[in-house]
C-alpha cells in the first residue's frame, strides 16, 4: 500500500518526490537544516530506487535496459568486498530481476542507495552527441543576443551511452582499449569516432569545433503512465506529495562548447598544454594528437583526436597491388580513393580561404569522448529550464 492509495505511483510521481528531496545535489558543504530527513535516510532511496529500477522498469529496446548499477559506500571503496572481478572499483553491476533481493542481496549493506539512484537515473536516459563546425561570426552573433540562427556548415549526430566506466583509446591502434572506473565521473564514448566523424574537417580560420551534448528520452523523461504492480517492497518510507513543479521535458542540452580553427591547431602544433581551461594537448604517450576541450566554466571534458589532412595532390601513387582482384583488395582501393578525394576537397577549400602568407592546414577532429561528473548530470536531468541548443 501507499500511504491511503492502492496503486503504485507513476514514474512522473516518483520522479517529482526524487527532486524534492535533491536538494543536496552539486553541494560540497551541506548545513544539517538544508538537507531534509527523507533525503539523508537510505530507506527512502532503497524503496523509491526499486519502484523505479526493478518493479517500474520499462523495456526500451535497449541493450543496457537489464542492468541495475549500485554505488558503495564511500568509506568501503577498495576494501570489504568479495567481489574479484570488480577490484576496487566504487561501483558493481548486476543483471535486472524482477525481485529486488534477486537483484542484490549480500552486497545490499554496502550501498549508497542514494548515488546509486542518481546512477541509474542518467544510465537509463537517452542521450546523443552533435558535433559540428560552425562560422565564428555565426557564434558570436548568436552568443550577442541577435536573431540570428545558430547554423552549422556542418554536423553529424551520433546516439552515446552514459557509463561509469572509461574507455582509453590508444591511437596507434585501431582495436586496443583499455576500460577503467570513471565514477563519479561519467563517460559518454564513441567506440567508432574515427569513421564516424571523418568528415568533419575544419579549413577555414572562421571555423570553430562545436559539441552539444542532449538528452531526449529515457528514464529521465517519464511519461504518466502508470508502473507495473510491485508488492515486495516497503515503500513506508516514501510520502505522496508530489508538488515540486515536475514539468514536462523533451530535450535537455548538458554540454555545449566550441574552440575556433586556430585553437586546435596552435594546440596540434605546440605538443605541449597552453589554453588554460579551453583547451590543451593530451600527454598521451602513444599519439601527440590528442586533445581535450573543457566545457564553460571548466565544466565537463572532451577529448578529440585530431590529425592533419595529408594534401593529396603531393601524394605519389604506388603500383597496384597484386592482389587487386580480390573483393577486399576493391574495398579497400575504393575506401582510399574516397578519402583521397576527401582530402582534396579539404585542401581546395583551405585554399581558397588562406591569406597570401598563410599556409592553412585542414584539421580532422574526431570525438572519442565526453566526460561529465554524475552530479550535474544528475542535476540538470532534475531541474534544468533553459531550452536546449538546438543547432
Amino acid at each position: 500500500m501507499f500511504g491511503d492509495r492502492e496503486e503504485t505511483p507513476t514514474r512522473y510521481e516518483l520522479l517529482s518526490m526524487v527532486k524534492k528531496h535533491s536538494k543536496l545535489l552539486g553541494k560540497t558543504n551541506v548545513d544539517d537544516e538544508d538537507a531534509s530527513d527523507v533525503e539523508t535516510d537510505p530507506r527512502f532511496w532503497h524503496d523509491v530506487m526499486d519502484l523505479y529500477f526493478i518493479c517500474g522498469r520499462e523495456s526500451r529496446g535497449r541493450q543496457d535496459d537489464d542492468l541495475v548499477f549500485f554505488v558503495r559506500k564511500m568509506s568501503l571503496h577498495g576494501h570489504g568486498f568479495s567481489d574479484n572481478m570488480e577490484g576496487n572499483s566504487p561501483y558493481f553491476v548486476r543483471r535486472w530481476a524482477p525481485k529486488f533481493n534477486d537483484v542484490v542481496d549480500k552486497n545490499s549493506v554496502d550501498v549508497d542507495w542514494r548515488r546509486s539512484f542518481y546512477l541509474n537515473l542518467i544510465a537509463h536516459t537517452s542521450f546523443s552527441v552533435t558535433v559540428a563546425i560552425c562560422s565564428h561570426q555565426v557564434l558570436r552573433n548568436h552568443q550577442s543576443g541577435e536573431d540570428a540562427p545558430l547554423s552549422s556548415i556542418y554536423k553529424v549526430v551520433k546516439t552515446v551511452y552514459a557509463s561509469p566506466s572509461r574507455v582509453d583509446f590508444h591511437l596507434d591502434s585501431t582495436k586496443e582499449v583499455e576500460t577503467t572506473p570513471a565514477y563519479p565521473d561519467i563517460c559518454f564514448a564513441v567506440d567508432d569516432f574515427d569513421s564516424t566523424f571523418d568528415a568533419v574537417v575544419l579549413t577555414d580560420t572562421d571555423h570553430c569545433y562545436c559539441v552539444l551534448l542532449n538528452a531526449d528520452g529515457g528514464a529521465a523523461f517519464p511519461s504518466e503512465k502508470p508502473a507495473q504492480d510491485c508488492s515486495s517492497s516497503d515503500i513506508s518510507s516514501l510520502t505522496t506529495d508530489t508538488g515540486s513543479g515536475q514539468t514536462n521535458k523533451t530535450k535537455l542540452t548538458l554540454f555545449s562548447g566550441f574552440v575556433s580553427y586556430q585553437m586546435v591547431r596552435d594546440a596540434y602544433e605546440a605538443g605541449k598544454s597552453g589554453f588554460g581551461s579551453f583547451l590543451s594537448l593530451g600527454h598521451s604517450p602513444e599519439k601527440a594528437d590528442r586533445i581535450y576541450m573543457k566545457g564553460p566554466g571548466g565544466r565537463g571534458e572532451v577529448e578529440v583526436a585530431v590529425s592533419g589532412v595529408l594534401d593529396q595532390s603531393k601524394q605519389v601513387s604506388g603500383p597496384s597491388s597484386p592482389t587487386s582482384k580480390s573483393g577486399f583488395a576493391t574495398i579497400v582501393r575504393r575506401a582510399a580513393n574516397a578519402a583521397s578525394v576527401a582530402a582534396k576537397h579539404a585542401y581546395a577549400a583551405a585554399a581558397a580561404t588562406r591569406g597570401p602568407d598563410e599556409e592553412m592546414m585542414p584539421l580532422k577532429c574526431c570525438l572519442m569522448s565526453i566526460s561529465l561528473p554524475w552530479e550535474h548530470i544528475a542535476s540538470d536531468l532534475l531541474f534544468k529550464g533553459s531550452p536546449p541548443v538546438n543547432l
